[in-house]
């Protein structure tokens, strides 16, 4: 029987009143080589959830650790499976299940740069896509920790090169992301061939009730870290709504990427085909965008994720399974094209920025139809998110030049103009141009093409009048009017204030004398016809054997 014990609100915010930032070196209990690689890392503080979950888990208790995605939740378990490892021992001593193969291979990299110190300790990741023959290898030369997707854990649990006697501690990462894209039956054939006497550690961002109904089964005494719901979103991130029309959601898309020049940014969408139709759009743009989705063979995912990873690449375009795992530092702004269909995606998408304390931007594109999904994702993640007004042409345009006028003084200040200056001199000489039309005609090619001539702003104004129109027209709420009076007519009048039925004004079901008719009168003669071939039909659901004069005794 599995007893969870909480940390409710009212603790969590008792202790947000004291002081909440925790050094790395003042906690008990870490290994100083651990520290050290840790402090070469550039970390000093301790994230929440890592200050709550490290004791727990080096007390080897089962945990369930609700955090969002970048919260730090990979040195959480990371620190505490390192230091219960005994490195003499060469037989595998610690799981970390993970839903896809790029989370998988970061788990695995940060593991070895917390242990860098920690000689004798051997991490692998295995997943699908790679030889297994290969992980084979690697696996029968000793490995105490592995790292890698249900599915391919599973594969080696059934060649035997995976044997978990020896198993101490078990780690879920990603949870909710793992029972999403279908594991969950890997996960418990995995479950069910561990030794009993182990830890097992669950990590997710959200707790649907499948992942409850594993915690019940599988952890004994599971104490329950969970983030107050006002930490259920980053602070860090700056979120912001757009009401859009859907016709009109890529011009807004692309006013916002020139307005604001994020460096690397993530943007989702619902479907491959938007994926692909946006990602070729914002290609002809001149921007360096790639798209991946669920189609992508593994090669060409591993291609675009590497171009976006190291650089090549300043926007990824994706759908909410493709980009699970997604690991990739740096990014600023996450845009949310189409708002997504589960509102628990929203805390996975959004928590791809604002990460290492770094600060974060989201922007969301909202239909008018789809504001009531906004309200549900504000109402769960206890957070709300700020309306603002696409910019203008006028706008955009500004804030391209700002930003080519700064990046032309980084070169005058750099010394980097070389003989352009020479160049522009002699044009000047010249008399036919003078130096303000050259720099106009310079400043304007470097901008490029001016944004489409909508008038957002306009359209916002259009939408509310008509929403107040409509609510007039309709006489306010119910049958009262704009100032409460009750409106004329009676009830179930039609809208246009005629009722209901023929021309006399009369519902259909009555006569002209308003006597009732057909079913509804036994007088009319329609009524009698049909009572009469209700008899006749349930004569005719006599027994087909008394019809024919035989007898159901038997002879």
């Amino acid at each position: 029987m599995l007893e969870i014990k909480v940390k409710n609100q009212e603790e969590m915010e008792t202790e947000e009143k004291q002081e909440t930032r925790i050094r790395y070196d003042e906690a008990e209990g870490i290994d100083e080589r651990v520290l050290r690689a840790v402090t070469e890392m550039g970390f000093e503080y301790m994230s929440p959830i890592q200050a709550a979950a490290i004791p727990v888990m080096m007390r080897g208790v089962d945990l369930i650790g609700q955090a969002q995605t970048g919260t730090g939740k990979t040195a959480a378990f990371g620190i505490p499976v390192l230091q219960c490892i005994e490195p003499e021992n060469r037989h595998l001593q610690a799981v970390i299940l993970c839903p896809t193969r790029e989370l998988a291979m970061q788990a695995a990299d940060d593991l070895r740069s917390f242990g860098k110190y920690m000689h004798g300790i051997k991490v692998l990741a295995v997943y699908g896509g790679q030889d297994i023959s290969r992980q084979i290898r690697a696996l029968s030369a000793g490995v105490q920790i592995v790292v890698g997707t249900p599915g391919r854990v599973m594969d080696h649990m059934r060649r035997h090169t995976i044997k978990m006697k020896d198993v101490k501690i078990l780690v879920l990462d990603e949870a909710d992301e793992m029972l999403d894209m279908g594991f969950r039956d890997d996960i418990e054939t995995i479950l069910e061939g561990m030794p009993e006497e182990r830890q097992t550690a669950l990590f997710s961002a959200t707790m649907p009730e499948p992942i409850l109904q594993i915690t019940k089964k599988y952890q004994t005494d599971a104490e329950y870290i969970r983030m107050t719901p006002k930490e259920i979103t980053v602070k860090a991130i700056e979120q912001s709504y757009y009401v859009v029309p859907q016709v009109y959601k890529e011009e807004a898309l692309t006013r916002l990427i020139e307005y604001n020049q994020p460096k690397r940014s993530l943007i989702f969408c619902n479907t491959k085909k938007k994926v692909d139709e946006l990602a070729s759009s914002l290609k002809k743009k001149g921007y360096r965008a790639e798209g991946l989705h669920g189609d992508l063979t593994q090669y060409q995912r591993d291609t675009v994720m590497n171009l976006f990873r190291f650089g090549q690449a300043d926007f990824l375009i994706a759908t909410d399974v493709a980009a699970r795992g997604i690991d990739v530092s740096g990014v600023d702004t996450v845009f949310n094209y189409d708002i997504p269909e589960d509102t628990e995606y929203y805390v996975h998408r959004i928590g791809r920025t604002g990460r290492a304390g770094r600060s974060g931007k989201s922007y969301t594109l909202v239909s008018p139809k789809e504001m009531y999904r906004l309200r549900e994702i504000e109402k769960i993640c206890h957070t709300r998110i700020e309306e603002n007004d696409i910019p203008s042409v006028k706008e955009v345009s500004r804030a391209k030049a700002r930003k080519v006028f700064s990046e032309v003084i980084d070169l005058i200040e750099s010394n980097q103009v070389g003989d352009a200056y020479d160049y522009v001199q002699k044009k000047i000489d010249e008399g036919e141009y003078s130096a303000e039309q050259l720099a106009a005609g310079l400043l304007k090619l470097k901008m490029g093409k001016e944004p489409e001539n909508i008038d957002f702003k306009a359209l916002k104004r259009e939408r509310k009048s008509k929403r107040r129109d409509d609510k007039n027209s309709s006489g306010g709420r119910g049958r009262f009017g704009r100032f409460g009076e009750k409106s004329e007519g009676r009830r179930g009048d039609r809208r246009d204030g005629k009722p209901f039925g023929g021309r006399d004004g009369k519902p259909r079901f009555f006569d002209k004398e308003g006597k009732k008719k057909g079913f509804f009168g036994d007088s009319s003669k329609e009524g009698k016809f049909k009572k009469g071939q209700g008899d006749k039909a349930r004569r005719n659901a006599r027994p087909k054997s008394e019809k024919l004069g035989i007898s159901r005794r038997g002879n």
